[in-house]
């Protein structure tokens, strides 16, 4: 049937984009400088220790950085309505559009649950998805953070 406000009444887009934020957990030496390996295979017990520490040396959206901005920007015109799938595979995250807002969320990316309405921020669990709705209303740079 395709999205619905809280009210059962349909809610179009114009585009969608996914966007993944990955943690990376790259080891460090004695002096603080982050190792190279020749192999994945030889850096993985120094990259399964740093890992237990659930603390990320990088996080990036859709695999690295800069990945939403240049070419890789993510494009709407005013009023175009665009809808963000924001997925986090370990820690909990509150993704915002600078600019913006969501004004339909599903925090938990489940669409037969009523959206929130006009969201600043939104809460993603770790291991979980989340969506947000929004028409652009007025041209500039929206910084999706």
């Amino acid at each position: 049937d395709g999205l619905k406000d809280q009210d059962g009444k349909p809610l179009h887009y114009d585009k969608v984009y996914t966007i993944g934020e990955f943690d990376l957990y790259i080891p460090k030496d004695a002096d603080g400088k982050y190792k190279e390996y020749e192999t994945a295979l030889e850096s993985y017990g120094d990259t399964t220790e740093v890992m237990r520490g659930l603390i990320p040396s990088h996080i990036v959206f859709n695999g690295k950085k800069g990945a939403l901005t240049g070419a890789g920007a993510l494009t709407a015109k005013v009023g175009e309505t665009v809808l963000f799938i924001h997925s986090q595979a370990n820690r909990d995250t509150r993704p915002h559009l600078i600019g913006g807002h969501g004004d339909w969320v599903w925090e938990l990316g489940k669409f037969d649950d009523p959206p929130a309405k006009n969201l600043e921020t939104w809460f993603i669990r770790g291991g979980s998805a989340g969506v947000a709705l929004y028409t652009f209303k007025q041209p500039g740079v929206y910084a999706y953070v």
